[in-house]
């Protein structure tokens, strides 16, 4: 958590986009992609320990972090960002480049892949909850995001994961939640346009699950609400045969809150399986 990332800003259809950058120049390159009402550093204490071995790269999405609010938001304009914060941070110097996307980030990572498939060499989805498109769950609602807080200790007591669940790793929940923070004339509030819910447009990412034009993973929390078994059942189903499937156990949700090691590890297992390492 202290190995401090590059910090950068690519403007993407007129929006400043926060990006992200860690590891030398010229290495194998990975993706992150955070999930809802997030931000790039959800993967600060987890893009440092590849950062020995590839060049990594998280950005966060309009509306969220430290990245402008823009009028209307779409799946689409969410690839456009992945794709030039890839760009912008070289990830592509030693071959097309891994992208990892959390619950709705795994959204743009599998269009991404889908739609650009030979420009990755590989997608990986974490507890995603990508569905058949007459069970989507999208809905509209406010966020509380308008709310200001007079010091960053009233603003921390009121931290919450979406969806909620119980936490060990304190330490890094707390990370997080501060990094989730914006000073507003002398008071805090979270970094995220709480008119987001009512601006994002509706997507359908089920097909590409069956048709994601590069290799494809999806690793997946044992306590998931999120995606639950019998929503697992039916990715493995849809998803290309031999597609690899990998439960974290003891995980909820947030797994890379949860399990972080064994998050590294599985992602690291894949990467060699497609021969995306250093030479």
């Amino acid at each position: 958590m202290a190995h401090a990332p590059d910090q950068r800003r690519v403007t993407v259809d007129g929006a400043g986009i926060e990006l992200l950058v860690w590891g030398p120049e010229g290495a194998p390159g990975l993706m992150f992609i955070h999930g809802g009402m997030a931000h790039a550093r959800w993967w600060a204490h987890i893009a440092p320990l590849f950062a020995d071995r590839y060049r990594v790269a998280a950005f966060s999405m309009s509306g969220m972090g430290g990245s402008d609010w823009r009028d209307a938001y779409s799946i689409e304009t969410y690839v456009a960002e992945a794709l030039a914060c890839a760009d912008a941070a070289g990830l592509g110097a030693a071959g097309p480049p891994v992208v990892i996307g959390h619950s709705m980030g795994a959204a743009p990572a599998l269009l991404a892949a889908h739609w650009h498939g030979p420009q990755f060499g590989g997608a990986m989805l974490l507890d995603s909850g990508v569905r058949p498109p007459a069970r989507q769950l999208w809905a509209r609602r406010m966020l509380p995001g308008r709310k200001a807080y007079p010091d960053v200790t009233a603003a921390l007591s009121r931290f919450r994961l979406m969806p909620e669940q119980p936490v060990e790793n304190l330490f890094i929940v707390d990370a997080i939640a501060r990094a989730s923070l914006i000073e507003d004339g002398g008071a805090w509030r979270w970094c995220f346009d709480p008119d987001f819910f009512t601006r994002m447009a509706a997507w359908d990412s089920w097909p590409a699950l069956g048709a994601p034009g590069c290799p494809l993973a999806v690793i997946h929390a044992e306590w998931s609400r999120v995606a639950p078994a019998g929503l697992i059942a039916e990715q493995r189903a849809q998803a290309p045969a031999g597609t690899p499937f990998v439960r974290i156990e003891r995980a909820h949700h947030h797994l890379m809150i949860d399990r972080p090691l064994e998050l590294v590890a599985a992602i690291d297992a894949r990467l060699r399986q497609w021969g995306h390492v250093a030479d």
